[in-house]
């Protein structure tokens, strides 16, 4: 884990006896992207009303850009747009995955997400949820890892700007940041099932 590579020392390689998990700082990339994905529109694209409003949210030239990017053609776009035609799943599929890429590019290009999560310097709640043990020889398994809740603060920037950047070395740093307020089994953390950000 760049920043940290002696965290899980005590464990030898992560993952040799079992332990089920991912970094830290993956779990923290995945709940970004779930932060994302629950603030966009939650009506699926299969449905008329979910293709519609994806469909209006891409009528831009930014938007048309990211369709083209996902190999839509500017006369297909058209016929969707005039309602002449209705798009495949391989094309709803596309769409989908243009408007979830414009709606990351907003959110952080507005700074919203930022403002989001430094919650006017107050932070945001985390919740921790240790490695599975469950799979571990119990001569082998670290006692009493719990799951912990933490108010962060003053991270949420850098990580933003490294998550934006797909720096997943800067976002490990920044997970070692967090994880060592907890307390001095806080190595037992570098390695986690899932974070969740009260946010």
């Amino acid at each position: 884990m760049a920043g940290s590579p002696d965290l899980w020392s005590q464990w030898g390689e992560f993952g040799k006896f079992n332990a089920r998990g991912m970094k830290g700082g993956e779990a923290l990339i995945l709940e970004l992207n779930r932060i994302v994905h629950s603030s966009g529109i939650a009506s699926p694209v299969t449905t008329r009303r979910g293709l519609a409003a994806r469909l209006r949210y891409l009528d831009s030239p930014a938007g048309r850009q990211a369709l083209r990017d996902q190999g839509v053609t500017a006369r297909t776009l058209r016929t969707w747009m005039r309602g002449k035609s209705t798009p495949t799943k391989a094309n709803r599929e596309r769409i989908d995955h243009a408007y979830w890429v414009r709606r990351r590019e907003n959110l952080i290009r507005s700074g919203w997400l930022k403002r989001h999560l430094d919650n006017d310097g107050r932070g945001r709640r985390m919740e921790i949820y240790p490695v599975d043990q469950t799979q571990v020889p119990a001569e082998r398994a670290r006692p009493t890892l719990s799951q912990r809740s933490i108010t962060v603060r003053y991270i949420w920037a850098d990580l933003v700007d490294a998550w934006a950047t797909q720096d997943a070395d800067t976002v490990d740093e920044i997970w070692d940041d967090v994880i060592s307020d907890l307390d001095s089994d806080y190595n037992a953390y570098a390695h986690v099932s899932s974070v969740g950000i009260g946010a």
